[in-house]
């Protein structure tokens, strides 16, 4: 009787020991994600809960170079038209299926195919995927295509599991990544759990990922500062002083690759019927109406970088010779009256529900009011406010982009006929020819040319207006170890813990 007690004893001593050991990193992100399916999803919120779901083919170091994940080594044939991939060994899904050629084949095509994919034009070079053998996939292109590997480094190539993706993907995602899906709860919390089979589990110290989203920027400080958070995204700049000075935070700043931009609606749906969606002059007249810096000294406290083309300083791809047009409040009165519009021209522009996103709307609002504008803001939570403009239910859309590393992520489905992002479904086959050609040229300079001609061709008809780049600031409490900071903004856990 006293070994069966003891023995009960220690049992019990054992579990509570577990239950204590087991941790849970909590990690407060700016935006509730829209349907977690990487092939049909656009939000940036939805890529951070990504980063610790769905494993992708490649990924991308912190110095911007394609490194290997799902995918171990890659090569192009000398012609160009074929990329032939050799895949890592030992990969199940998290419903215990098997990771293999097969699995990449359902998933390219899928994502080439489904009807609402967002990823059409992302992967419109390919023609076929063919499986060579379990671990070799050779993917056939219909052209040359130098943006490839890129877009596989991101939600074209991550890995759903192909039995478990003939349901709902969205309501279950199984992917193969480090953390498993267990729970959501819309605007709640997502909540992700430790794969035991991982092939590269030695790397993740954290029993249970959760994901919070909070738009107010101050709020998810203040949950970090008093530890009901472990990590916040996207830390306002108006809180980087205080968030430094607590010597039980650490913030990390690190030059980002996304922008903010406005989209106008030029021919998606009758909210496309107004003198903006039908008149580029118009669109200049706004566009002037804009000081970039002001909104940068103002919101940003000088740490965003202006911009008006979708490509960072730190690009090759930058066109230095293209500066940010000066704001000339005189010549928007000027472009006005020669479009022949009666003012104040009512304008509407949908900005997220987040207390940045509306300090920003507030200044263009004030800015634009000057030339002759009335500018309506409406404030939206961010999903819905890209679902809306999806389905052409906006005039002015305020939205943001994450950057890629290849330029051709950063344009070609924004401003394409038949781009998957294209909001404002402005169309120019002179603009197509140049954005298609550049996908299929792997030399520089002649990649730059292409590039220049286009956003001259931007810059004439308008259909979208670039505001900033925004730096990836992060801040996370002091007892976490291990972070790696990278210029795409995704925090990735492998290697991180608690002290």
């Amino acid at each position: 009787m006293k070994l069966a007690h003891l023995i009960t004893g220690t049992l019990m001593v054992l579990a509570a020991n577990a239950a204590v050991a087991e941790t849970t990193l909590r990690i407060g992100i700016q935006d509730d994600p829209d349907v977690l399916d990487p092939h049909r999803s656009r939000t940036y919120s939805g890529r951070l809960v990504y980063t610790a779901l769905c494993d992708k083919l490649v990924d991308i170091s912190p110095q911007l170079e394609y490194v290997p994940q799902l995918a171990t080594a890659w090569h192009w044939s000398d012609d160009g038209k074929t990329l032939t991939m050799t895949l890592r060994e030992g990969v199940t899904f998290h419903d215990g299926e098997t990771f293999d050629a097969a699995a990449v084949k359902f998933n390219l095509d899928r994502a080439r195919t489904l009807p609402d994919s967002l990823r059409k034009s992302e992967l419109a070079s390919i023609d076929s995927v063919e499986v060579v053998d379990a671990k070799t996939v050779a993917i056939k292109v219909k052209q040359p295509d130098a943006t490839l590997i890129s877009q596989l480094s991101d939600r074209a190539g991550m890995m759903l599991a192909p039995k478990a993706s003939t349901a709902d993907v969205a309501a279950k995602p199984v992917c193969s990544g480090p953390y498993k899906f267990v729970q959501r709860v819309q605007q709640d919390r997502i909540v992700l759990e430790r794969f035991d089979n991982y092939w590269n589990k030695q790397a993740y110290h954290f029993d249970k990922v959760i994901f919070l989203p909070i738009p107010d920027t101050s709020v998810r400080l203040a949950n970090l500062r008093s530890g009901d958070l472990d990590i916040i995204e996207r830390v306002a700049p108006t809180d980087v002083k205080t968030a430094k000075a607590d010597s039980a935070l650490q913030v990390f700043n690190t030059p980002g690759l996304g922008y903010m931009q406005l989209i106008y609606n030029i021919g998606n749906g009758d909210r496309a019927n107004t003198p903006l969606g039908q008149d580029k002059r118009v669109r200049q007249a706004f566009e002037l109406a804009l000081d970039r810096d002001a909104i940068n000294q103002v919101v940003f406290e000088g740490l965003y970088a202006p911009s008006a083309q979708p490509f960072p300083t730190s690009s090759p791809y930058y066109d230095k010779s293209l500066p940010i047009p000066p704001r000339d409040v005189a010549q928007s009165k000027k472009l006005l009256a020669e479009a022949g519009v009666k003012l104040p021209l009512n304008v509407d522009l949908k900005v997220a529900n987040n207390p940045i996103a509306q300090q920003v709307g507030q200044i263009i609002q004030a800015m634009a009011e000057e030339a002759g504008f009335k500018v309506n803001l409406v404030a939206t939570e961010y999903a819905t406010l890209l679902s809306e403009q999806a389905a052409g239910n906006f005039q002015i859309g305020m939205s943001a982009w994450s950057g890629r590393p290849d330029p051709d992520g950063d344009i070609h489905q924004f401003v394409t006929c038949k781009g998957a992002q294209n909001d404002g479904r402005f169309c120019d086959p002179k603009l197509d020819e140049l954005l298609d050609k550049a996908r299929t040229v792997n030399d520089q300079a002649q990649r730059q040319a292409l590039y220049a001609q286009a956003l001259r061709l931007l810059a004439t008809d308008v259909p979208t207006s670039y505001l900033y780049f925004d730096p990836r600031i992060i801040a996370m409490r002091s007892t976490l170890t291990g972070f790696v900071p990278n210029p795409d903004g995704l925090i990735r856990l492998n290697g991180m813990a608690f002290k």
